[in-house]
């Protein structure tokens, strides 16, 4: 709109200087009557030159350039006549563009003047509306604010109506004020000169009379345009009276989320230092896929951002309202904004989540937002109770066979032909709640899992740096971190196909636009060979912990690489000693697929480690048999050597008892009766005496 006033102002100030000039030539003839033919002449010069002006709204008038070029033909031809009555000429080519000058030219410089100063006061208005506090303590200092951006806007609107309504009528008086004082000379000529039947034949006159007619219908026709233009005015300013509000009632104006395109005034927010920062206001506007901005006086927008793929979410402020986050689809590139009224920031919103959908390269992209939309809304009923949901279906500690990763998806298993066949009512119910947010304090223990000094509320270094207690996973051969955004999560039925987690995103992702459910919890996702962590990027604490063994489903969206998610197996949920799954989704920093090719080789580590520990505890065990093998072996051994040792000795005994005689050997054979019936037992403590 400003630069279309541009042109208007610009061929104004055209027909201003055009004017001037017209007038000094006529002025010219009035005050030398003994330079008339030198001033004719002049006036039938600049006539000529008409068509070489480079009037921008006017350049292309053909009928007008026709008519001047044969005025300036007959003036021409009556240079050399230079007796014209002074009083005629005053009344009939003086008058009115002295009238059109002084009056209708000065009346636009004024308009100008009085539109710059309305524009100033409502930019200053809104600057000091856009500074209100979200704080309700002065509601005073607020409504008087408000007035005053409804009272500087309402100016602003009337005063800018008035001045197009003064420019558009300059087109007419233009015609008017150049034709009406040719026309008065032209007879102040043929009336005054009595030769004047000899140059003015009957067909000039004719020629004078079709302008004399084309002047009245051109001034019938600014009189209706201006009479229509008045009419209008005065229906815009009944309608756009609930407008001049900067935040108008949404009851009458409701928000339109079906937009693929959008424009407006924002404020962007600059840092000028580590804590520092300041506000600039500027125009914004979507072309395609781009968010372009243009500042005032700019011939063109320039490039903000790529929206295509991004990501757009509300943020909190801490001295403004309404503003919102864009962050590129890389990563890289982020600006926070804010809008106006709250309508304006809803509806900036949706229409960069559509055309980061890359919805507008449709056909009917805002028929088809609006389908997608509807879809939406019919396929999820989100909960409103998810605490409750949490605190029953949190993750235990589960193990469960490790399996290798199958594609680019990161399902875990083989899929067999009945999973491809299965309906979405058999993945996720229709009824499932939805849970948006990371509700679970840190300071409570998962189920299933034993409570150890530093585990639950510890902080945990994302880097693997050692401090002073040895963490759980200082030990672990694998240890990545990335940063996500938790989407949300649902119960599913199903926990072997990867159409579990398109589905879930799909749904997690509707219920997010139509709720109006912007706002995500950035955390770090640490990946390790035990489980996955999320940690508060703040205060370092872990948030939610989930055992590797019990994750039995990850994978990418086919087309946004930046939503994944992941499937976790848990006992205990709505029926107690039943297994559920649950799906979690994140959205990243465009890593979905190397968060999942982390995620298979932290489970192929655990494998590996898992088989590795059981061949070890095989080998103990192997070990363990082979040395008490061992020791019974040398056991026999011993007690061998031992009866060879007693055999000896008895020989020994008796070789020098024989010469004793009859008596000793009866003693000696009741002693050896007497060791037979001892036993085993007594024998031994009978060798162990000798």
């Amino acid at each position: 709109t400003r630069s279309l006033l541009g042109v208007f102002e610009e061929d104004a100030a055209a027909i201003s200087n055009y004017i001037n000039q017209l007038f000094q030539a006529m002025h010219r003839i009035y005050d030398a009557q003994n330079e008339l033919s030198a001033a004719t002449h002049l006036t039938s010069k600049l006539l000529k030159e008409y068509e070489k002006q480079r009037f921008p709204l006017g350049g292309d008038d053909e009928v007008m350039t026709s008519t001047l070029q044969q005025f300036a033909k007959v003036i021409d031809e009556l240079s050399s006549c230079h007796a014209v009555l002074s009083t005629q000429l005053a009344d009939a080519m003086m008058f009115p563009i002295t009238q059109f000058k002084e009056r209708d030219l000065k009346e636009i410089l004024t308009l100008k003047e009085v539109f710059q100063i309305a524009s100033n006061d409502h930019d200053a208005a809104i600057t000091r509306y856009s500074r209100l506090s979200k704080r309700r303590e002065n509601e005073k200092i607020k409504a008087e604010v408000t007035e005053d951006v409804y009272t500087s806007r309402k100016k602003q609107h009337q005063t800018m109506m008035h001045y197009f309504c003064a420019l558009n009528t300059l087109q007419y008086k233009k015609k008017i004020a150049m034709l009406e004082p040719l026309l008065g000379y032209m007879q102040a000529q043929i009336s005054f000169f009595k030769m004047g039947s000899e140059n003015l034949t009957e067909q000039l006159e004719e020629f004078l009379t079709n302008i004399g007619t084309s002047v009245q219908n051109v001034r019938r026709e600014m009189e209706c345009e201006v009479e229509n233009m008045q009419q209008t005015i005065e229906d815009l300013e009944v309608a756009s009276d609930p407008l001049y509000l900067p935040d108008p009632d949404p009851t009458k104006f409701p928000v339109h989320r079906n937009l693929t395109r959008k424009a407006g005034y924002l404020n962007a927010r600059n840092k000028t230092g580590l804590v520092s920062s300041s506000w600039e206001r500027q125009f914004y506007f979507t072309q395609g896929g781009n968010l372009m901005s243009q500042a005032r006086g700019d011939v063109a927008g320039g490039l903000v951002m790529d929206i295509d793929n991004c990501s757009v979410m509300a943020v909190d402020c801490e001295d403004r309202r309404y503003c919102f986050q864009i962050t590129s689809f890389d990563g890289k590139k982020s600006s926070i904004l804010q809008a106006e009224s709250k309508k304006d920031y809803e509806e900036w919103i949706c229409t960069i989540n559509n055309i980061s959908k890359q919805i507008y390269l449709s056909e009917n992209p805002e028929e088809i937002a609006a389908r997608v939309n509807q879809t939406a809304l019919e396929a999820v009923t989100p909960s409103p109770s998810f605490q409750q949901r949490h605190e029953s279906m949190r993750p235990t500690m589960q193990s469960r066979p490790p399996a290798a990763r199958t594609s680019s998806t990161g399902s875990l298993g083989s899929e067999s032909a009945a999973l491809s066949a299965l309906s979405l009512d058999s993945l996720v119910a229709p009824d499932t709640p939805i849970q948006f947010d990371i509700i679970s304090p840190v300071s409570e223990d998962l189920p299933g899992q034993a409570k150890s000094s530093g585990q639950s509320g510890r902080r945990t270094n994302p880097f693997g740096e050692s401090g002073g207690s040895k963490s759980e996973t200082e030990d672990s051969i694998l240890h990545q971190l990335f940063i996500v955004r938790f989407l949300g999560s649902m119960e599913v039925k199903s926990d072997e196909s990867p159409d579990v987690v398109y589905e879930t995103m799909r749904q997690i992702l509707a219920a997010r636009a139509i709720h109006n459910v912007f706002r995500m919890t950035e955390s770090h996702l640490v990946v390790t060979c035990d489980c996955l962590k999320l940690i508060d990027p703040q205060t370092q604490v872990t948030r939610l912990r989930f055992p590797l063994p019990n994750v039995v489903l990850y994978a990418t969206h086919q087309e946004n690489k930046r939503l994944f998610g992941f499937v976790l197996r848990t006992s205990g949920g709505r029926v107690e000693s039943r297994q559920t799954s649950i799906c979690y989704i994140f959205e990243s920093n465009n890593e979905g697929e190397k968060i999942c090719d982390s995620v298979g080789l932290a489970k192929q580590i655990a494998f590996h480690a898992e088989l590795d520990r059981k061949a070890s505890e095989k080998q103990k065990e192997i070990d363990r048999v082979k040395e008490k093998q061992q020791k019974e072996l040398n056991k026999q051994k011993q007690i061998e050597k031992d009866l060879e040792e007693q055999s000896r000795l008895i020989a020994a005994s008796s070789r020098s008892n024989q010469s004793s005689g009859e008596g000793q050997f009866v003693v000696l054979s009741s002693s050896q009766s007497e060791d037979s019936d001892l036993g085993e037992d007594g024998k031994k403590k009978r060798e162990s005496e000798a």
